[in-house]
């Protein structure tokens, strides 16, 4: 097939992914997958000022909605196609909810991950049911090397998002909280390929034809935005939301979103860190960066959602445990709550002990201490100190510095990049 026929395809599909295809997969996955909550959150709508409902998606069984669309891909094949196999390349959660599923039904899954996977993520896919094979050093050397298997193999590629059937299960989030919450007129959803927001916004198109629909992607992976703006970024990077970290979006998503979804926001990677942290800390759910992207762009882009009723999809919460710790300590230290001092001292009996008397004035934990004597541009008798310290909030801080400073000392504070 040429590029023309693919796009022309892909066009037709996405013309004919309608409600009744996510009514039907909400009818065959029922009972299956977790029928998650829709639940208000108090604190996060007056921090946001717009009233949010929350989608918790992170408690599924694999921790993700791509359950919901893999599932759905997997009652449609045939009983040849069953008894064969499905494959599919994927190191993220499309791995995990294909193989649980497959294991479940007695189905075959083989998934093909790039060979610098993490061990966590092949053990976390081989422990639910799936035979890892590991090829290729980028996703796009391990998505080769499926497409090849399914060929000499006779097996069915189940794809993680370019699929009108895994768009259909996906939507099936969308009818479960507008049930839940019938008050939302905006759902703010995070985009990767497109799966998720493509069955998200063809339940809005269709039961709520005013409704707002918003896809969110990291500000490092704008693929999708770029695409459906005519634009050409590049795209790379470290992001938190790896899960959305996708460089070429999927050509049947990318039709339906130009026709269904009404504008598409980028978040910078602190915002990300931010929503993270926050959903930790106010409603104790656990969720992965891609699934804090809805809340991130909410933080990151106030005025768009001031006043609006908003629903959230936390649609994963699979993150590196070291991770999560890291964006945690990070967000105190943004905050204020955590701090680092860089105080410059005599190298003399005392000096250390003299300014440790300020931190105990002004009530401030002191948690780690580094002295630096080699490695400075000061005379031979002088030390660089740098202290983390702990306090109630940035005020105290400030007010210590001030202290230090009075009597004399050099002292500035290490900022977060």
């Amino acid at each position: 097939m040429n590029q023309t026929q693919s796009v022309s395809a892909a066009e037709s599909a996405a013309q004919s992914l309608t409600i009744d295809d996510v009514r039907a997969a909400a009818e065959r996955i029922k009972g299956a997958v977790v029928r998650t909550p829709t639940m208000y959150s108090q604190t996060l709508s007056e921090i946001a000022g717009a009233d949010i409902w929350l989608k918790f998606e992170n408690l599924q069984f694999t921790a993700a909605y791509k359950e919901r669309g893999a599932l759905n891909a997997l009652l449609l094949l045939s009983q040849e196609q069953r008894e064969r196999g499905v494959i599919a390349a994927s190191a993220g959660n499309h791995s995990q909810g294909l193989s649980y599923h497959g294991r479940r039904l007695g189905v075959p899954v083989t998934i093909v991950m790039p060979r610098p996977t993490p061990t966590v993520k092949v053990m976390q896919t081989e422990s639910v049911g799936g035979n890892v094979v590991l090829e290729g050093e980028t996703f796009d050397e391990a998505y080769a090397h499926a497409r090849k298997l399914e060929q000499e193999l006779g097996l069915t590629f189940v794809h993680p998002f370019d699929d009108p059937n895994v768009a259909a299960g996906a939507g099936t989030t969308a009818l479960e909280m507008l049930e839940d919450a019938p008050e939302i007129d905006c759902l703010v959803t995070p985009i990767g390929g497109g799966g998720l927001i493509s069955g998200m916004a063809t339940v809005a198109r269709a039961l709520r034809p005013d409704m707002q629909v918003i896809g969110v992607q990291a500000a490092l992976f704008p693929s999708m935005y770029a695409k459906i703006k005519g634009e050409n970024p590049i795209c790379g990077g470290d992001t938190l939301a790896e899960g959305i970290a996708v460089k070429a979006p999927g050509v049947f998503t990318s039709q339906v979103i130009a026709e269904r979804v009404d504008d598409i926001l980028l978040v910078s990677e602190e915002a990300l860190e931010k929503a993270v942290s926050l959903l930790l800390q106010i409603e104790k759910t656990v969720v992965e960066g891609a699934g804090s992207a809805g809340l991130a762009a909410m933080l990151e882009h106030r005025e768009r959602f001031a006043g609006r009723k908003v629903g959230l999809v936390l649609c994963g919460g699979n993150i590196d445990t070291r991770l999560l710790a890291n964006v945690l300590l990070r967000d105190l230290a943004r905050s204020g709550r955590l701090s680092r001092l860089r105080i410059t001292l005599q190298d003399r009996p005392g000096a250390l002990y003299r300014v440790m008397r300020e931190f105990e004035a002004h009530n401030v934990n002191i948690i780690e201490i580094y002295h630096q004597r080699i490695f400075t541009s000061l005379p031979a008798k002088g030390l660089i100190t740098d202290i983390e310290c702990e306090a109630r909030d940035r005020e105290q801080i400030d007010a210590l510095i001030a202290a230090l400073r009075a009597n004399g000392y050099s002292v500035s504070q290490v900022e977060l990049a």
